[in-house]
């Protein structure tokens, strides 16, 4: 038998609450506070949960490579699930196993090279509408940009259509309401007739209606237009079956959240800090002219854009996508010679590791050149995991990263940002990582060979 985890020091909290507000308030400085002043595991609780932070990338690893012993049963989760059902994000077991076979071919590497030029001809869309000194908010620009991406790669439908609003305003809803859910500890009060909790059943029953009816017309037509909602309805299992309406769903909705709000709030931060950072911009369109020259980008020329790739690795360590994570062991369990027992929550937070002075030398700046000779292979896993690890891995990590990349350079070729002045740029830990108030930017169109404007 393991120690008791309640041997160990941890902040205080109220007699009532225990940390709940204390995280309500402040979550990255909370934990922050709590992995820099305690122990490499501190026992926390929230009202009636029993809690505890892993600091230590061995038992991160340990946790994210059993999934099988470690369920993603605990409120944050199941707040998700109540946006995104039984998707690869929040189902489990068996269930999970055959969900992650039915799709792993669906995001083999060529079938998602194809979306790589829809993705830029978006982009140049968008660019097309810019005027040259105007002011804009990049995190909605990247909003929409990313969200029109997702909605033609997955559903071969145009932003202009009503799906892609209903879609657009469901999960700006939805970040409000897990919002509210957090600060009130996630505590079971989803039934409760308030207007956020009505707005947000609302959005949902609205979004669904959309998508079934969406997946009816495309059974019944049996068109191909070659988007990820054909591929998944022509998934089949080892015994032959398919996913139902419902699954399909989940699974859609699932990649609209993943494969939209992520790489948006990504790119909204790339922009802020390279508007920071002129040197590092200056040396991302350097590479972007070497490489390329006037043409637009495309896959091919991703292996020859290192500073480009580098810039994105280094911004996923300032700002994951996902500030913190939570798994439940099943049963006790004994870790680092303590017993977790079963149904205790077990957090751990990129945020937290990824800002560690032991792996990262002063964490708090953004040096995309630390990234050079494969830092990320040299990393202890548990460490750096933008995208989760382990069996559980994002399985849209390739999706995002070549579409990061590539919004980047796409962008960065044609204009430059500059931040407004007198803007207070900060994280809202949501669902997501997202700027709390956006990203001011004035925008300056870039002419023949200048690498910077004045």
């Amino acid at each position: 038998m393991g120690k008791d985890l309640q041997q160990l020091p941890s902040p205080r909290g109220s007699l009532l609450f225990g940390n709940t507000v204390d995280f309500a308030r402040d979550p990255l400085g909370f934990l922050t506070h709590c992995a820099r002043d305690y122990g490499e595991m501190v026992p926390l609780r929230f009202l009636f949960s029993q809690a505890c932070l892993l600091t230590q990338p061995e038992q991160i690893e340990q946790v994210l490579k059993q999934p099988e012993l470690f369920t993603k049963n605990t409120p944050a989760w199941k707040a998700v699930r109540s946006l995104v059902g039984d998707g690869l994000l929040t189902s489990e077991g068996s269930f999970w196993a055959r969900q992650r076979r039915l799709m792993q071919p669906v995001f083999h590497q060529q079938k998602i090279a194809a979306y790589g030029e829809t993705m830029v001809l978006y982009t140049e869309a968008m660019l097309q509408t810019w005027q040259d000194g105007e002011v804009r908010d990049i995190h909605q620009d990247m909003m929409q940009l990313t969200l029109n991406i997702v909605t033609k790669t997955l559903f071969n439908v145009d932003m202009s259509g009503a799906l892609a609003q209903t879609i657009a305003h469901t999960l700006e809803v939805a970040m409000d309401w897990f919002s509210s859910r957090r600060q009130q500890a996630f505590l079971p009060l989803t039934g409760l007739p308030t207007s956020i909790n009505r707005r947000y059943k609302q959005a949902l029953q609205t979004m669904d209606q959309a998508i079934y009816t969406l997946i009816q017309e495309r059974r019944q037509s049996q068109d191909d237009p070659g988007d990820l909602l054909s591929l998944l309805l022509q998934a089949r299992d080892e015994d032959g079956s398919q996913m139902s309406d419902r699954q399909l769903r989940d699974e859609l909705t699932t990649l609209i959240l993943a494969g939209h709000e992520t790489t948006a709030n990504a790119l909204s931060w790339a922009w802020m800090l390279l508007a920071q950072h002129p040197v590092v911009e200056q040396k991302l369109v350097q590479e972007i002219q070497t490489v390329l020259g006037d043409r637009p980008p495309s896959l091919t020329d991703l292996p020859h854009l290192p500073y480009t790739d580098q810039i994105i690795k280094e911004v996923l360590r300032l700002y994951p996508p996902l500030f913190s994570l939570a798994r439940s062991p099943i049963q006790d369990y004994d870790l680092g010679g303590y017993t977790i027992p079963g149904g205790y929550i077990l957090m751990f937070s990129p945020w937290v590791m990824h800002r560690t002075a032991r792996y990262f030398p002063e964490p708090e700046k953004f040096r995309p050149e630390r990234w050079e000779a494969d830092l990320e292979k040299q990393l202890p896993r548990g460490v750096y995991f933008p995208f989760g690890d382990g069996p559980r891995v994002c399985i849209g990590k390739s999706f995002g990263l070549m579409e990061a990349v590539l919004l980047l350079a796409t962008i960065a070729q044609k204009f430059q940002l500059r931040l407004l002045p007198d803007q207070s740029l900060q994280p809202l830990p949501s669902m997501t990582l997202r700027p709390k108030t956006g990203v001011a930017v004035r925008v300056h169109q870039r002419t023949g060979s200048e690498t910077a404007a004045p």
